[in-house]
């Protein structure tokens, strides 16, 4: 279930934020145990390099988030700047910077305002509500590109995950332009809730692929606030993890430029890694999301993405399905052309198409998902400093 309150119906959450212009601040008081998976792009930005450390405390109080500017590749200054940010958060909670997360996004190579940070953090730290209003203030503060905030709320058995994000371009796998912030009243142990959301990242928020690019800025925060108590590990891993695919998939809705999101399903691999592998690569594939973008069913272009993924594959089994919520055309049949082109063109239309593909080898599954390619990213994209 997605809801415009998510994080803020986790209890002992608050958020806060203000957006002027290009340039957002948002905070998020939360206490408790605390994991976060990171990008795995070398050139990574101050904030990043500054939780790779802190977040082995396995503990947070609260996290500072801004839009507009990146802090990357701004060398020791930058990094100077990321610890001034916990700090000055820190100053406007009441508690020690270095258990403040901290995360940025916008500009690459420029260098934080601080004194525009410091100013609103300091006007927005006393409105820290739980309230749908102030999570929506804290969605919007650290939007870029995005055109709608996302949530998602997940209720379990005795407890609740909910998770806000941003998100829209600069999209791949091994994260990408994307700062996800989870809460849940769990209590988890840091460990295993670090094993939990690296998991439940690797199905869902790494398999995203809007244009193929990884972002030096990518982050997913998770706190447990532990106040519903002990949760069996294995209800919590699957609920993490519906969370995360349901943010994920808005992410994928939201691409820059988009009009149509791209579901591609790959069952019947040997392994879930080949599945997994061919599923992004599908998604990814300039070619298909030209085509689709085109509502041109050019399937080939499909089998052709899956045989290119370095994973096993056997074109002579492969069957192939395009879809939308009410058409379900196959173009191919056990390596076999079976199209009905007309059928496959109109399973091309409206604003979701679902591809499938059956390899024929294996059982484990594998879903990514992603958006078509349009006029609309390459001007979006053309202009973004300028």
């Amino acid at each position: 279930m997605q809801t415009m309150q998510s994080i803020c119906a986790v209890e002992g959450v608050k958020a806060a934020g203000i957006k002027e212009g290009k340039y957002g601040l948002a905070l998020i008081e939360a206490e408790g145990t605390a994991a976060a998976v990171f990008t795995m792009n070398k050139a990574c930005a101050a904030p990043i390099i500054l939780m790779r450390e802190r977040i082995r405390n396995g503990y947070l109080t609260a996290t500072i988030t801004n839009s507009g500017c990146a802090n990357a590749l701004t060398g020791k200054q930058g990094i100077s700047d990321a610890m001034e940010m916990a700090a000055i958060a820190g100053e406007c909670l009441g508690v020690e910077p270095d258990t403040i997360g901290v995360a940025s996004t916008g500009v690459i190579g420029r260098y934080l305002n601080l004194p525009l940070i410091r100013d609103q953090c300091a006007r927005i730290a006393p409105t820290l509500q739980t309230s749908p209003n102030a999570e929506i203030a804290a969605a919007r503060a650290i939007m870029t590109t995005d055109l709608v905030e996302k949530h998602a709320l997940v209720r379990s058995d005795g407890f609740v995950i909910g998770g806000i994000c941003k998100g829209s371009g600069m999209i791949a796998p091994n994260m990408g332009t994307m700062l996800g912030y989870l809460y849940t009243d769990a209590a988890v142990d840091h460990v295993f809730l670090q094993d939990a959301l690296r998991s439940a990242v690797r199905r869902s928020f790494n398999r995203v692929v809007v244009d193929g690019d990884t972002s030096t800025n990518d982050v997913v925060f998770c706190t447990a606030t532990g106040t519903a108590g002990k949760v069996p590990n294995e209800e919590f891993s699957v609920a993490l993890e519906e969370c995360c695919t349901l943010l994920a998939k808005q992410i994928a809705q939201d691409g820059e430029g988009a009009t149509k999101m791209i579901e591609v399903v790959v069952r019947n691999a040997r392994t879930e890694e080949d599945a997994d592998l061919i599923a992004k690569t599908i998604v990814g594939s300039p070619l298909v999301k030209t085509a689709v973008y085109g509502e041109d069913p050019n399937w080939g272009r499909i089998i052709a993405a899956a045989g290119r993924a370095g994973a096993d594959i056997d074109p002579e089994i492969v069957s192939c399905w395009i879809e939308n919520p009410t058409i379900r055309a196959e173009v191919c049949t056990h390596g076999r052309i079976a199209a009905d082109l007309t059928m496959a063109k109109t399973a091309l239309a409206g604003n979701t198409v679902r591809i499938e593909l059956d390899l024929g080898l294996g059982s484990e599954t594998a879903v990514a998902w992603g958006c078509d390619l349009t006029e609309k990213y390459v001007e979006i994209n053309g202009k973004y400093t300028t």
